[in-house]
């Protein structure tokens, strides 16, 4: 695309910190990380959403996180790597991979409450739709 930041990156274009690259993906740290260490991991071939994604894409992405997860948890300490799949603030589909520590007190995701019957038809129709 275009005007894709990420494809950008990809392509060497804008200056960013990579860490990671073969001939499919770009790992780099985060501009505007929420820790120290906080990488994305992107596709080099543009697609917006995960869902749209191709399955092998899909597949080899996922090892390539494990991997990296395995060398941040040995190189910087962490307890473990939060991964993260949103996509909705630069539209490329990519995994926010987190450093995080048991007592780091990130801040969580609120929850909420189902009404009475409201998860058996929210299970419904999604076994409709597969």
């Amino acid at each position: 695309m275009e005007n894709c930041i990420f494809c950008k990156i990809a392509k060497g274009e804008i200056p960013h910190n990579r860490f990671y690259e073969n001939k499919n993906f770009v790992a780099f740290l985060d501009i505007n990380p929420v820790v120290k260490g906080h990488a994305l991991l992107i596709p080099k071939k543009h697609s917006v959403w995960m869902q749209e994604t191709d399955d092998k894409i899909i597949s080899d992405i996922f090892k390539l996180a494990k991997k990296i997860m395995l060398a941040m948890k040995m190189s910087l300490g962490c307890d473990y790597v939060q991964v993260s799949i949103v996509g909705k603030d630069v539209p490329h589909f990519h995994i926010h991979l987190i450093p995080r520590h048991f007592n780091d007190n990130l801040p969580q995701f609120s929850t909420i409450k189902y009404k009475d019957r409201e998860p058996n038809e929210i299970v419904r129709k999604i076994t409709q739709a597969l």
